[in-house]
């Protein structure tokens, strides 16, 4: 959807070749690794790893199953990351050389054709600069950066090196995000005109992080890297200077997706929240946040709610909300489902399509109406997409598919700062107790 004001911006949402990942309405399951590898091809590619922290780990996981890829360095400040990044890729056949300090690699590792960047927030722009001047494609983690400003010297960078820069918005590259929006969403049109978004991600009470003492960085090392003490250095997510804190860390992943769904950004935003649990912690440990949308169809708000002392309140999603009907989607497929308004035109036609699939979380038959204001229980569906893959992977492949010149990024420099500079206007907005309405210029880097 365009927005209906022309003075917004026309953002960078780009939804072409998205079903290029083999989804397709008669044949939409995505095999296990162990079937979906391809073949080698010998156009192997150099790739190095930066930060081998627990989102680093991850991505190794999903990086040992695609093809064609030589991993030739290991990049961390910390001794115990750095060996174990080093020891798992020459457990799977690599010989990768392991370094502190990305400038050394850099010089170093001349044949390099790609990175992963997975090291704190705040550390995002200035490596994916480096590399991308020295002449090397960026797959970088969100949030691109802790600042707007930050992230913006990113989207130039890749422009004036002509390299790609993939951000970390996995989700553009799930099978059953892309087909939640291409054909339920944009095809079908199935939730009907699209009036409320509720999104969410909780997590219960946690401790800090600790460290073992015999792997202590040095003070002086430590400093020069830009922590104060070991302390900040494994709790950095929480620090101001260092990072957005959790409507960064974990509300990007959602409200990218409001963005991207409607295929624009919002106007405004109002938000609540404060550090009210955590004494030992800068940013907030609970955000409520409020968007407001102007699209072809009409006014969209979409509430946001991170929460770091609690883990109810059903799961992370992300939930579109029409008059006839409304998809909640997840990366859990538990929490997948599509609900349909007793107002809405039947769904035959989509489930012959194989859009959707009867669920077997069925409305009661013997419902007993205790209000004639309630509304009846609605009847659920299914989405007949399955990943049986890590969740990062796909959207690796996708990075890895544009370096080769096979596809486009489903993700890049410039999508990712629109979506993401509603996501920095939050905590101004808690600090200011005031709405902060959204400028065209906001979107574009």
């Amino acid at each position: 959807m365009e927005p209906k004001d022309s003075t917004l911006p026309s953002l960078p949402w780009s939804r072409r070749g998205f079903l290029k990942t083999g989804l397709a309405a008669g044949g939409m399951v995505v095999a296990a690794p162990s079937i979906i590898k391809a073949q080698s091809s010998g156009n192997t590619l150099n790739v190095a790893l930066i930060g081998i922290g627990s989102q680093g780990r991850v991505l190794i996981d999903s990086l040992l199953n695609i093809e064609d890829l030589n991993f030739v360095a290991v990049c961390d400040i910390w001794e115990l990351s750095r060996r174990y990044g080093v020891n798992r890729l020459k457990k799977a056949g690599f010989n990768p050389n392991g370094y502190e300090d990305i400038e050394e690699m850099l010089a170093k590792e001349t044949d390099l054709d790609a990175v992963i960047i997975a090291t704190p927030d705040f550390w995002h722009a200035p490596h994916t600069n480096m590399c991308l001047k020295a002449g090397i494609h960026v797959y970088c983690e969100k949030m691109m950066a802790h600042t707007a400003e930050a992230a913006a010297t990113m989207v130039v960078a890749q422009r004036e090196s002509g390299k790609l820069l993939q951000i970390g918005h996995q989700r553009r590259s799930n099978p059953r995000y892309l087909h939640a929006l291409n054909n339920i969403i944009n095809k079908a049109h199935i939730p009907g005109r699209i009036t409320n978004i509720n999104g969410q991600w909780n997590r219960a009470v946690s401790g800090d992080l600790g460290f073992p003492k015999r792997y202590e960085i040095p003070a002086d090392t430590l400093q020069r890297y830009g922590f104060k003490d070991m302390h900040q250095f494994r709790n950095w997510r929480w620090f101001r200077d260092l990072s957005g804190g959790p409507i960064s860390d974990l509300g990007a992943h959602q409200i990218d997706i409001f963005n991207w769904f409607l295929g624009t950004g919002p106007t405004s935003v109002m938000a609540s929240g404060s550090a009210d649990y955590y004494p030992t912690r800068e940013w907030y440990d609970n955000v409520m946040a409020i968007f407001e949308y102007d699209t072809a169809e009409g006014s969209v708000r979409a509430f946001y709610q991170v929460l770091t002392t609690t883990s109810a309140g059903g799961g992370y999603f992300e939930q579109f909300m029409g008059d006839e009907g409304s998809v909640k989607i997840s990366e859990n497929p538990s929490l997948t489902k599509v609900y349909r308004e007793d107002r809405a035109p039947e769904w035959d036609k989509w489930i012959d399509l194989k859009y959707l699939q009867q669920s077997a979380m069925a409305a009661p038959a013997d419902h007993a109406t205790v209000d004639v204001r309630e509304t009846a229980p609605l009847v659920a569906y299914d989405l007949p997409v399955v990943l049986n893959k890590p969740l990062h992977q796909p959207h690796l492949e996708n990075f890895f598919g544009a370096v080769r010149g096979e596809n486009e990024l489903n993700c890049d420099g410039a999508h990712a700062f629109a979506s993401e500079a509603p996501i920095f206007k939050v905590n101004p907005a808690i600090a200011a107790r005031t709405t902060i309405a959204m400028k065209p210029e906001d979107f574009v880097a």
